[in-house]
């Protein structure tokens, strides 16, 4: 019993912790010591009010506890010795355990996109995407700001991961992380990448801000997470992506 208490204290403070500071240290620094500086890079020009923030945070919380929960089922429960997670690095080698990291990513990626599109169907939108949509200008608290439906979903994808393949708990470890700081740049409501970046013939395929922003906005393409690939390929990406992208970095004070 004390061995499944500590490993829910550890899960709750990695997963509490890794929101709070990656989408702590983006706010402080876009939204408190740069907001007035950097205002006019900002992909739609007004701030969230406070409330908006609030709201982010609460449900954030919610997701959270739901995200602790599928941790100690994955992680602690008895339900972990049919899972394909391992211990030791030389059972696959540190080649495989790189690959596997990468894996995730891609798989996460897929996932992701076809999920997303199933809930905003009409049926689904209202009772399950509709909380997080209520983001239509996005900060990084919004990154976990999701109905509880929703983040069932989100986590379902760590399930879907230790049943598929062999995984050290570390390449989960670090996705997840990879993943959080990715999913607080796409709710930053400021754009990273460099200018002319949406046509070079590599990063025009990484999704940006600017993209996942006009998604909050408007609500009716840009379904992807990591990548822009099943975007193009299902013709899903906004038609005023690259006039907005240009736009928004051609910006001079």
């Amino acid at each position: 019993m004390e061995k499944y208490i500590i490993s829910a204290g550890f899960i709750s403070l990695m997963i509490t912790l890794r929101y709070f500071i990656v989408a702590g240290v983006f706010f402080l620094i876009f939204y408190i010591f740069k907001k007035k500086k950097w205002s006019y890079k900002k992909i739609q020009q007004r701030f969230p009010v406070k409330k908006d923030y609030a709201r982010e945070i609460g449900y954030s919380m919610l997701t959270i506890v739901i995200f602790i929960i599928v941790a100690m089922i994955v992680f602690v429960s008895p339900l972990r010795q049919y899972t394909q997670i391992y211990r030791e690095f030389s059972d696959y080698g540190w080649g495989y355990f790189t690959l596997s990291f990468f894996m995730i990513i891609l798989l996460h990626d897929t996932y992701f996109y076809w999920m997303h599109r199933m809930i905003h169907h009409p049926k689904l939108f209202k009772n399950v995407h509709r909380v997080h949509h209520l983001s239509y200008n996005p900060s990084p608290w919004a990154a976990f700001a999701f109905h509880p439906l929703e983040a069932i979903l989100e986590a379902f994808i760590i399930i879907i991961v230790v049943f598929l393949f062999p995984v050290h708990r570390f390449a989960i470890i670090a996705f997840i992380f990879f993943m959080m700081i990715y999913n607080v740049y796409g709710h930053l409501g400021y754009e990273l990448f460099p200018k002319n970046a949406n046509k070079h013939r590599i990063l025009k395929w990484f999704n940006t801000s600017i993209n996942h922003n006009q998604h909050h906005q408007y609500a009716r393409s840009n379904y992807g997470l990591y990548f822009r690939w099943w975007d193009e390929w299902m013709g899903t990406t906004d038609k005023e992506y690259d006039r907005t992208y240009n736009e928004v970095k051609n910006r001079t004070v």
